[in-house]
């Protein structure tokens, strides 16, 4: 009889034990990628792509305070699970409509939370919900990214010497380190978007999105050193000026929580896109697609466009009667450049106010003459402003700028993406919309979507621009530039200020405050134009560099900064990509090299069958290779049947305008 009861105990414990096991699948609608979520003492998921491990079993969790941990012996209530196929117009980007095409399987769980799982052709998300009545504390999140080999990776890793005792502090401008997995530099943090390359032609990309009333998401190496975990900066309770010139909050004292918030929320979305090929990547939608939608009704006031900028260029114009500077004189000869060039806008960087009181202006600078002048010229203004100066008072800063015509605001140093600057920006964003105001955020974490529920946010930093010329002469800048179409830019605009008109090739290239340069061709910087989304554009370099290579400003006037369709037309990460976008009945193609030389083939079959097209073509000259600026414009007719070969030089380029 004893017996026969433990015998009984045995089997109504494995009972309950297989109750407590769940297993799911969701599969893509093309039917190549299939995720397993398999919930027992605790969630994973994995992903296959066709017969290739692209996640290995991977957990997730989420810790509230009284350490109940979402996650941990979960108990299923019920599942459901959705197909979606929509479309949506897209404000203000690369293409005029989004097709939002998914299978959906939703988990809830005993204990108030759910899971919605998200599975496109081109990848798959995931997020936590919860519908709690109080108000919660989150006290840490765990996302894990496991994998079955030690791959390689492109990665940006933390560096920044703002403040080196807090890593969390970073205005997120690195280049990618090409190291696998195990290599991971000891005790560092990396941010998103990264890359894994599966040696098969398939590669992943790591994004989050819809980062609201939460901080964002740091990776390390895990203890195996087979993948990565998380890392989250905690709530910043105390802060003092500090940073670069005191422009930006430094933390002196954090909380032992990420946020306090709402308790019936979602949370941000932990996204993985795959690639078959490398292409691809540069011309995906994830981000846009797992954004909330715009949240302001009436978007006709938005005017994306270009930029004449003068910080970069140092202020530096002459043949003039006047002495350049931060000056009235100086800004008017901005703003007659703007409009002589159909340019949609001046920028004041720094120094047209006190910086960190910015309804006091610098008296050099009379603005409201600078804004009547634009006004009369079809020109806007855009102040800059460092966010530390501007959230002193945001709502009477908007409210007295939108009184004397300004356009929009420049932010700059924010340099961190605790849950308290994420609020910031959301709350910056929203007021900025009240007064009808754009905004470029500087010196500013990755988009993760904030852009469309906000579209009069037109670009964002979190990349190492052209800026960086100027100081930092060891950067391999090609390689960059043909690297982040595939990984930063997936995450949404890159404020990355391109169009130098002084080009160098690699052995002539050095820094210079007044007279910077680039590295690489001409034709390289005219195509920047095409292939690097932002809707507010920025020209970086002077009005006298322009008007002296008025042939080259011509073309950069003529490239709008939003598209109706986007093509990437062939490319390979770090190597070189080339793209063709659509406004209107115009194309517009790009093509970068890294510092190697080489051959391209433009396959025209994108445009319409049957009609003849007028192609514009600045193309790298047969000396480009010593004197970067040297270049070819030729006028050629072309149809959908046309393929043509160019040579791009070390560090090249090519820019097309076909109609």
């Amino acid at each position: 009889m004893k017996n026969i009861i433990i015998l009984f105990c045995l089997i109504f414990s494995g009972i309950i034990s297989a109750q407590k096991k769940h297993d799911f699948t969701l599969i893509s609608p093309n039917g190549k990628i299939k995720v397993s979520i398999i919930i027992n003492d605790k969630i994973s998921w994995s992903i296959l792509h066709e017969k290739d491990l692209i996640l290995a079993p991977s957990e997730m969790s989420l810790t509230l305070d009284e350490n109940i941990i979402l996650g941990k012996n979960p108990v299923v209530l019920n599942s459901a699970k959705e197909s979606v196929n929509k479309e949506f117009e897209a404000a203000f980007y690369k293409k005029k409509t989004v097709q939002n095409k998914y299978n959906r399987l939703t988990i809830n769980f005993k204990n108030e939370f759910s899971l919605e799982f998200r599975v496109f052709d081109d990848g798959a998300a995931y997020r936590f919900s919860t519908k709690k009545k109080k108000d919660i504390t989150v006290k840490s999140e765990e996302v894990v990214l496991n994998f079955d080999k030690d791959y390689n990776t492109l990665i940006p890793y933390v560096r920044d010497l703002r403040n080196p005792e807090d890593p969390f502090i970073s205005s997120f401008e690195s280049h990618y380190e090409n190291k696998k997995i195990s290599e991971f530099a000891k005790d560092t943090l990396a941010f998103l978007p990264f890359l894994i390359d599966f040696k098969n032609h398939k590669k992943a990309v790591f994004l989050e999105a819809d980062l609201n009333d939460y901080p964002g998401l740091f990776v390390t190496n895990n203890e195996k050193k087979t993948g990565f975990e998380s890392r989250f900066s905690k709530y910043p309770l105390q802060e003092i000026n500090g940073g670069f010139n005191y422009l930006n909050k430094l933390i002196t004292e954090r909380a032992d929580y990420l946020v306090k918030t709402k308790g019936s929320r979602t949370f941000p979305w932990r996204a993985i896109v795959i690639s078959e090929n490398d292409s691809a990547l540069a011309n995906n939608d994830m981000v846009q697609k797992l954004a909330e939608p715009s949240v302001i009704k009436d978007i006709s006031w938005i005017k994306p466009g270009k930029v004449a900028w003068d910080w970069w260029n140092d202020w530096n114009i002459y043949n003039i009667d006047f002495k350049a500077g931060i000056n009235t004189q100086t800004y008017k000869y901005y703003i007659d450049f703007a409009s002589k060039n159909n340019v949609e806008y001046v920028v004041l960087d720094e120094g047209w106010s006190v910086e960190t009181d910015i309804m006091k202006h610098n008296p050099d600078v009379d603005l409201e003459a600078l804004i009547a002048y634009a006004k009369e010229r079809n020109v806007g203004i855009i102040l800059w402003a460092s966010w530390m100066a501007l959230t002193k008072n945001t709502e009477g800063v908007f409210e007295n700028y939108a009184k004397l015509g300004i356009k929009g605001f420049k932010v700059d140093f924010l340099d961190r993406d605790d849950a308290k600057m994420v609020n910031s920006v959301y709350d910056i964003a929203q007021k900025a919309a009240n007064h009808k105001l754009l905004l470029d955020f500087h010196g500013m974490y990755k988009p993760t979507g904030i852009q469309r529920t906000f579209p009069n946010i037109l670009n964002f930093e979190g990349v190492k621009g052209l800026e960086n010329n100027k100081w930092t002469p060891n950067d391999d800048v090609p390689l960059y530039d043909c690297t982040i179409p595939f990984i930063r830019m997936m995450a949404g605009p890159m404020d990355y200020t391109p169009g130098a008109m002084r080009n160098a090739a690699k052995s002539e290239f050095k820094p210079s405050h007044s007279n910077p340069m680039s590295q690489g061709t001409r034709c390289h910087q005219l195509a920047l134009y095409t292939i690097f989304e932002a809707p507010l554009q920025m020209m970086a370099d002077s009005p006298t560099s322009y008007m002296k290579e008025q042939e080259s400003t011509d073309f950069i006037a003529k490239v709008p900064t939003t598209f109706d369709e986007s093509i990437s037309l062939d490319g390979e990460v770090g190597k070189f990509v080339s793209i063709a976008r659509k406004k209107s009945d115009v194309w517009y193609l790009g093509a970068i090299t890294n510092w190697d030389s080489r051959d391209i083939i433009i396959d025209f079959s994108f445009l319409e069958k049957g009609k003849k097209f007028q192609a514009e073509i600045f193309s790298d000259g047969l000396n480009a290779d010593k004197a970067a600026v040297d270049y070819k414009r030729e006028i050629i007719t072309v149809d959908s049947n046309s393929k043509l070969k160019y040579r791009l030089a070390n560090g090249g380029g090519l820019a097309m305008i076909i109609k």
